[in-house]
């Protein structure tokens, strides 16, 4: 499941620690393919601390001591402890606090090691040979190199649906191989100069050789389990030896509550310290009340229209290209983001690296819309914009992006769809929708979404010689010569590519003002995203 898939969750059973609501509709950026950003060599990695400026209320020295209630979105029956198949933002936080992967990704989406203490590729960047930090899992034994090849072997079992088995493929797992108990040696099937995202890909966490049942889980993550049942309550204990120091909280409670309204309520009634996924609405209500901490992670999501650029009219460029034109971006993050945003140009991944930040801002050119859609042939252009409510923003930004462009004299009708299957209905079918994706790389974008072979190339965007560039940037050591790649594929996907991207949201979540060391510079699905180990209650 890619980042711009939802999951419907059903709601938790009657007794919950929060008052159930109903399912919730979001989506969880996994990061999906063979992907992009990290130094090819990297060692004497530090411990992975929030940053200085990172953290959220007044700072002051980190207390230990306290049971903190974090409020998610539950999954009743379909909640797991198995990492592996984490698919809710319950699951990732849960398996965030039990488990620990190789890597993971910074606020930047470059990989930052966790497991792995230094990683070294060799010339042709088909082999990396991994380190393995001094870390013990909750039973006392060593993470070894032995656990780590079952890990990877276990999430690539073909006769499974695990998460980050698509990440994985690009490793010859048959030929790699312990090298000794800390030492891997990972073999692949094709160069790939930003292995180190395979290692912090979502959902492929290390668990001890031979582990299949996770009834009882034994991982290596700041905390160990206690209790867990299913939709309504996961307590967790501080793991004293944990190999990043000893998280300061005593425990650590995930609750289910499904509704952004009995999460706010919640908190506000101090039921809860951490309400996650709340409104811009929401937030800005409650903001300057004095009652609770907002925590905007910038970044977190495109908010974006797809065009179809193999069929009419959008395989034309200039129509393409009138459609970048007629977007107001900054009425839409307005309208339809609350505000909880910035403006976007077209191109994923701002803020991120290998971001194309020298482009020209697009801005709103009705004119020079209206003449590129004349010399099309397409003056009274008639097209329907298929849209849901399977995410926040989309019905309102589909109605304003129709009243902008009926101002080019484009006709678009707006088409509500089912939220349970709005995902699979827009990647084949239609011709412009609405679309969003979590943070991933931007090669992993690239992977997933640009090349002629993308499982979910929602744009249908498939051109050789795009394909050939990034492969070209896959086997290149370089990386200011990788970034120069990288940079003329976007170049292009800015001229003519078929994301419309308008805008990045804000991802909110709200605390209790005693609550301390949350980080806000932390996109979804980052490493300080739902991360427990560093918070503290004042």
């Amino acid at each position: 499941m890619t980042a711009d898939m939802r999951e419907d969750l059903p709601a938790p059973a009657p007794d919950s620690a929060v008052p159930p609501g109903l399912r919730r509709r979001g989506f969880l950026a996994g990061a999906s393919g063979a992907a992009a950003l990290g130094a090819l060599a990297l060692a004497g990695c530090g411990s992975g601390g929030t940053s200085e400026d990172a953290s959220s209320g007044d700072g002051g020295k980190p207390q230990r001591g306290g049971t903190l209630r974090a409020a998610f979105a539950g999954g009743g029956a379909n909640e797991t402890l198995d990492p592996h198949l984490a698919s809710l933002f319950s699951d990732a936080a849960r398996a965030k606090a039990l488990f620990d992967k190789l890597a993971d990704f910074d606020a930047d989406l470059t990989p930052r090691p966790r497991l792995a203490a230094k990683w070294q590729p060799n010339k042709e960047l088909d082999r990396w040979t991994v380190t393995l930090r001094e870390a013990a899992f909750h039973n006392g034994k060593p993470v070894t190199a032995a656990d780590v090849l079952f890990s990877y072997r276990r999430i690539t079992n073909p006769k499974k649906a695990f998460r980050s088995k698509a990440d994985l493929e690009p490793i010859d797992l048959k030929a790699s191989r312990a090298v000794d108990k800390r030492t891997i040696e990972f073999r692949l099937k094709r160069p790939t100069a930003e292995f180190p995202d395979i290692l912090a890909a979502f959902g492929a966490y290390i668990v001890p050789e031979g582990m299949e049942s996770f009834a009882e889980p034994v991982g290596s993550g700041p905390f160990r389990l206690v209790s867990f049942s299913p939709g309504e309550s996961t307590v967790l204990r501080r793991f004293d030896d944990y190999w990043d120091g000893a998280p300061h909280l005593d425990q650590l409670e995930f609750v289910a509550a499904n509704e952004e309204s009995a999460r706010i309520n919640a908190l506000l009634g101090g039921q809860v310290e951490y309400a996650h996924e709340l409104s811009p609405t929401t937030a800005r209500a409650h903001e300057s009340s004095g009652r609770v901490r907002i925590v905007r992670l910038k970044n977190s999501a495109m908010q974006a229209f797809a065009m179809k650029t193999d069929r009419p009219p959008f395989d034309d460029k200039r129509v393409r290209e009138a459609f970048f034109l007629i977007a107001d971006r900054e009425e839409l993050v307005r309208g339809a983001l609350s505000g909880a945003g910035e403006v976007g140009n077209d191109l994923f991944g701002k803020g991120y690296a290998y971001y194309a930040d020298g482009l020209p801002q697009r801005e709103q050119d009705l004119d020079r819309a209206r003449a590129l859609l004349k010399q099309a042939g397409a003056e009274h252009l008639k097209v329907t914009l298929d849209t849901s409510d399977v995410a926040s923003g989309f019905i309102e930004a589909a109605g304003i992006f129709r009243d902008q462009a009926a101002k080019a004299g484009v006709t678009i009708t707006v088409q509500n769809h089912n939220p349970d299957s709005y995902w699979s209905d827009i990647l084949d079918s239609g011709t412009l929708c609405s679309y969003r994706s979590g943070a991933m790389p931007i090669e992993m974008h690239l992977s997933q979404r640009l090349l002629t072979n993308s499982t979910t190339n929602a744009t249908k965007w498939q051109h050789k010689d795009f394909d050939a560039l990034y492969q070209q940037a896959q086997s290149t050591a370089d990386r200011a010569e990788r970034t120069a790649l990288y940079g003329r594929m976007q170049r292009r996907l800015y001229a003519e590519g078929g994301f419309l991207v308008w805008g990045f949201a804000d991802w909110i979540v709200g605390t209790a003002k005693n609550v301390r060391g949350v980080a806000h510079k932390a996109p979804a699905n980052s490493l300080d995203w739902a991360r427990f180990d560093k918070v503290w209650l004042a």
